[in-house]
This record gives structure tokens, C-alpha cells and sequence, in this order.
């Protein structure tokens, strides 16, 4: 049980922070369908810090290290749907889906071309961080705590206070539901869906640090992130852009999830002779069920994927 509870809760952290970022984004203006691109991106940062880091480094500069490396990869890849959406006002999910393709392929590119450096005959895209994840990991009984969950804790605090409680957010969400009437009192609409677009590459960026190092101590890039960054999306949708709402629709995705890497050691579970696979499957067939009963009363942001344009009224 406690390793259900040990998953379910690292899962949720990763969907947390992900599912955050395109929060940010879409009260912007902005739909980010390139969240599976910036995770990949975000976890080649945070993998090579881990890589290259002595194991002799403080746990608390590991750490900060690994999280400001997946913060910067994540942030400038997000930049690039920033450009593309807002300056050149381009189709932003056709941009989006171009990052997806292109964030694994570049990390694929980017970690082989590194193995081939220091072995010309290791063609992986493999990373590995054995002795550095452990800095990243408290033992209390036998519960495994990673830091990163606290980190998704008070990132979904400090979201919920940064979207209903400052004058940024309220700014931000304007500029997502009417950015002529924003503009109109003087709000910057172009920097304020940067902002929001940065945001989603930060908290993006770490989410696919995280979820790389969840129970693994290598990662080979050619997987990607294995549709998390969608699944994000759906946690998002079902939580209604709204930071307390995706906490709880994160820990019920991340509950299913969780059971595809425990499942075996649930007696009643392995008595129904279910393949693995279809456990591997859940979470997404979860989240199609869920999307299916609840999109009708979903209620996005109102100038989501529409292009600012100033001279409009």
C-alpha cells in the first residue's frame, strides 16, 4: 500500500506541475499542445545535470541544479511557441504539435551525439543518473519521499494565489477570456501571453525531470514522455483551469497510473489475470472516459487559441 500511495503521489506531482503550466498558459490565450515537448525538453536538462554532477555534490545544490537546468531548457523550448504564436500569430496547435515531434527528436539527437563523445560506439540515447537521483530521495520507514513532491505541493499554492490573489493574474486571466477590453485599461496582451507561455515551460520543464526520475535511474529519450504531456492536458480540462481542481484530478489520474507500476503486488489484482499492458493503458483510457462525460460543461478560457489582434473590437 505504501508504495501505491509512494507512486500515486510522484505521478501526481508530475501532472501537477504540467498540468499547471498549461493552465497558465491557456488563461493567457494561448493553447499549449506542446507540453509533451517541453517535458522532454526539461528532463534532457535536468538528466544531463544529474549526468554530469560529482555524487560528492551537496544534496540541496543537486537538486537546485537539476531543477534551474530542466526550468531553462523548458522555458527557452516554450519560447518557441511563443514567437510563432504571438508575434507571427500562427495556428498555436499546429506549432504545438510540431514541438511534440520535435522536442524527442532533438533529445535523441543531443544525447547520442554526447555518448558518441565519450564512446564513438555508444549509439543510446540513454542517460543514466544512479548515483546522483539519490539526492533527490528522503527514506522515512518504508516510504520512498522525493522532494519533488513538496515542489509540486507549493507550486499548486503558489499558483493558486499568483491566478486569484495578485494583480498579475488577474491581468493574465484577462487577457485569456477578453484582451481587447484588457488592453483597453492599459494591460500589455503581447507580454502578458509571454508570461504565460514562460510559465508553461517552467513548470513543463520540471515536470519532465520528474517524471523521468520516478522509480528509474536512467532514461532512454527515444520513449519520450509517454503521453503525459496529453495526459496533463486532460487533468487540466477536468480540473476546469482551476489550481485546486487539477490537484485533485492529478491525484486521481496519478492513482491509475501508479496501479500499472504496483499492481503485482496486490493479490486480488493479479488474481484477475489482467495483461500488464492494459494497466499500462488505464490512466488514458481514464482520462477518455472522464473527458467524454465532462467536456459538455467545460468552460475554457474564451479567447484561447485566437490569435491578438490589437486593431479588433
Amino acid at each position: 500500500m505504501l508504495l501505491l500511495i509512494q507512486y500515486t503521489l510522484i505521478f501526481a506531482s508530475v501532472l501537477i506541475l504540467v498540468a499547471l503550466g498549461g493552465c497558465f498558459s491557456e488563461h493567457s490565450g494561448v493553447i499549449n499542445i506542446g507540453l509533451e515537448g517541453i517535458m522532454v525538453m526539461g528532463a534532457l536538462g535536468g538528466a544531463l545535470m544529474l549526468r554530469f554532477l560529482s555524487p560528492d555534490t551537496p544534496a540541496i545544490l543537486i537538486i537546485l541544479l537539476v531543477m534551474l537546468a530542466s526550468i531553462a531548457c523548458g522555458m527557452i523550448y516554450s519560447l518557441l511557441l511563443a514567437v510563432a504564436a504571438i508575434n507571427f500569430k500562427a495556428d498555436q496547435t499546429l506549432v504545438g504539435t510540431a514541438l511534440n515531434l520535435l522536442g524527442t527528436a532533438a533529445a535523441v539527437v543531443v544525447v547520442r551525439a554526447i555518448n558518441m563523445a565519450s564512446d564513438p560506439n555508444n549509439v543510446s540515447s540513454t542517460v543514466s543518473y544512479i548515483a546522483t537521483k539519490k539526492a533527490l530521495l528522503v527514506r522515512i520507514g518504508g516510504f520512498e519521499f522525493n522532494w519533488f513532491m513538496l515542489v509540486a505541493l507549493l507550486a499548486l499554492i503558489i499558483s493558486y494565489v499568483v491566478l486569484y490573489k495578485t494583480r498579475f493574474g488577474l491581468r493574465l486571466m484577462a487577457c485569456g477570456e477578453h484582451p481587447q477590453a484588457a488592453d483597453s485599461v492599459g494591460i500589455n496582451v503581447q507580454k502578458m501571453r509571454y508570461a504565460g507561455v514562460l510559465i508553461s515551460g517552467l513548470l513543463g520543464g520540471l515536470g519532465g525531470i520528474v517524471y523521468i526520475t520516478a522509480g528509474v535511474s536512467e532514461w532512454k529519450f527515444e520513449n519520450g514522455v509517454a503521453g503525459f504531456g496529453f495526459l496533463a492536458l486532460a487533468v487540466m480540462i477536468f480540473g476546469q483551469w482551476k489550481p485546486v481542481n487539477i490537484g485533485l484530478a492529478a491525484l486521481l489520474f496519478g492513482l491509475f497510473r501508479a496501479l500499472s507500476n504496483v499492481y503485482t503486488g496486490f493479490g486480488a489484482l493479479v488474481a484477475l489475470h489482467i495483461p500488464s499492458t492494459v494497466y499500462n493503458m488505464l490512466p488514458y483510457i481514464i482520462s477518455l472516459v472522464v473527458l467524454a462525460f465532462t467536456s459538455q460543461k467545460s468552460r475554457a478560457p474564451k479567447a484561447e487559441g485566437i490569435p491578438y489582434d490589437k486593431g479588433q473590437r
